[in-house]
């Protein structure tokens, strides 16, 4: 007897649909079809265990497996309880009337239980769109794909309870959805995620009125941020802080994150969607593969678990010049494109780059104290390390100076993280409601946006025309002050953009 059932495999974040087709037949083989990595051709042991803790089994006949479409190459363990449930329905062991209804994923473990499976967000969202009734996923994977509306998931413990759910004995339920308000669990700086609540209160940090004025209105427009001091000045203080102030997410970039997150095996981690925006702080250590994405899966990298968030690359000069020229393609298109030999996987890294520097090798060039020991040989090339095509992607530039001391001391109160917050969100809803409701920063504004929503007054005019000549500016450089310039205006509630907003914004281009 012939059988089909349904599971899905994922390019990037979107996903395939893979038909399960098994026939029972006279003789005594198994095959096992339709280009299988290792770990799937391994699933018949698996399987094998797994359905005798049910009081199943293999039947001894000829088994054919076969995996559609043929030409593209199955991976992982997923297939398990597609296959599984393929062959009970197979050899008559059970008589199912809704497999067609369903995706059914999950990695079947010795005893009958089901593991994770990544993916379960894109997936949800295929079925959604293929018109299937439901999935049925694992416990820990239904509870991400839960969110998608429109679509019925049931969250299986092991094999006896996905059999409860095809037999429609309802016993078992579909999964409710997490409410809005559900969070993921808190982080610290090197885990996937930066929850704010978890970051320093800008309130705590004493000084740097400048360069707090300056990260506001980065976070206010999505712009990329580039602080250079010396050490112990405050800078990866004030980045970790940064991430307080920004808006949450929106219901559609929630979703589109945490597809990235699923399809790289980590969504199960959180409850629901991704609430917070990502913040990703790689060390300089790290390869072209972590930050890019890569390897023989083509997973997503740094640049892509970061996308909607932040992108914290703290000693900027440290990391490879390679590595660093691979962020100038996806910081202008916001995708990256990862070539595999019969695939091409796109992943989009909407991300804001957040970066610090020393000023000089040993860190201390400018200081007021003299402390600094490199000769200008030295300070031209560790400042050449970072290249003007990247430096010119990047809209601000602060000088990061130390506080002396007697600030320090002081017990005079700054302003709160939640202050500056409340300022940004109102800031970047004034962008959402120029830009018809879509979630777009000023960041992101084309060049018709420019001529549009960025108009100059005679006054604002020859003073851009006199820092074009002075600052020698580029094109890009030009677009990149008026972005900016926007945004300052957009903190002060201004529909035109004023003298003092261009000079500002022409400042942090200048630094």
């Amino acid at each position: 007897m012939l059988s089909r059932t349904y599971c899905a495999s994922c390019i990037g974040i979107e996903a395939i649909t893979v038909t399960i087709e098994v026939d029972v037949s006279q003789g005594i083989s198994f095959f096992l079809v339709g280009l299988p990595d290792s770990a799937v051709r391994e699933s018949q042991q698996r399987i094998s265990t797994a359905l005798m803790t049910i009081g199943a089994r293999i039947p001894g006949k000829k088994i054919i497996v076969n995996m559609a479409p043929a030409d593209l190459r199955k991976e992982g363990s997923s297939f398990d309880l597609a296959i599984a449930v393929g062959i009970l329905a197979a050899s008559e062991q059970y008589i199912f009337n809704s497999l067609s209804s369903y995706i059914i994923m999950g990695e079947l473990a010795l005893d009958g239980s089901l593991r994770a499976v990544p993916g379960a967000l894109p997936i949800a969202v295929h079925a959604r769109e293929e018109s299937f009734r439901g999935c049925i996923f694992p416990v820990e994977s239904a509870m991400e794909a839960s969110e998608i509306d429109g679509i019925v998931i049931y969250a299986a413990h092991n094999l006896a309870d996905v059999i409860s759910i095809l037999l429609d004995d309802g016993v078992i339920s579909p999964v409710k959805p997490y409410s809005e308000d559900a969070c993921f669990d808190g982080a610290d700086v090197n885990s996937p995620l930066w929850q704010s609540s978890f970051a320093p209160d800008f309130a705590e940090i004493k000084g740097q009125e400048h360069a707090k004025r300056g990260l506001e209105i980065a976070a206010a427009g999505g712009h990329n941020l580039l602080m250079c001091g010396t050490p112990g000045s405050g800078k990866s203080l004030m980045a970790k802080a940064f991430a307080g102030i920004l808006p949450p997410l929106g219901r559609d970039e929630s979703i589109e994150t945490s597809m990235i997150y699923s399809v790289a095996g980590r969504g199960h981690s959180f409850k629901g969607l991704i609430r917070e925006r990502p913040f990703r702080a790689p060390h300089h250590s790290s390869s072209a593969i972590a930050i890019a994405g890569g390897g023989t899966k083509a997973f997503p990298g740094e640049i892509s678990l970061a996308h909607n968030g932040v992108l914290f690359m703290d000693e900027l000069p440290e990391f490879s010049r390679h590595l660093l020229e691979l962020l100038r393609q996806p910081l202008e298109e916001r995708v990256i494109s990862l070539s595999r030999a019969n695939y091409k996987v796109t992943y989009p890294c909407n991300f804001q780059l957040l970066a610090s520097m020393n000023p000089c090798p040993c860190g201390y060039y400018g200081d007021s104290a003299g402390r600094c020991t490199c000769s200008p040989y030295m300070i031209s090339r560790y400042a050449a390390k970072v290249s003007g095509p990247l430096l010119d992607r990047i809209e601000m530039r602060l000088e990061v100076n130390a506080v002396p001391g007697e600030r320090l001391l002081s017990n005079s109160s700054a302003e709160s993280t939640s202050v500056i917050k409340e300022r940004v969100i109102a800031a970047r809803e004034l962008q959402k409601r120029r830009f018809d409701g879509r979630s777009c920063t000023n960041s992101g504004l084309t060049p018709s946006d420019i001529k549009k929503h960025c108009l100059l007054g005679p006054g604002e005019s020859r003073l851009l025309a006199t820092a074009i000549s002075r600052l020698n500016l580029s094109a890009r450089g030009y677009g990149k002050i008026l972005k900016v310039a926007r945004t300052i205006a957009d903190l002060d509630h201004s529909p035109h953009i004023s003298t003092a907003h261009l000079a500002e914004a022409i400042q942090y281009r200048g630094s």
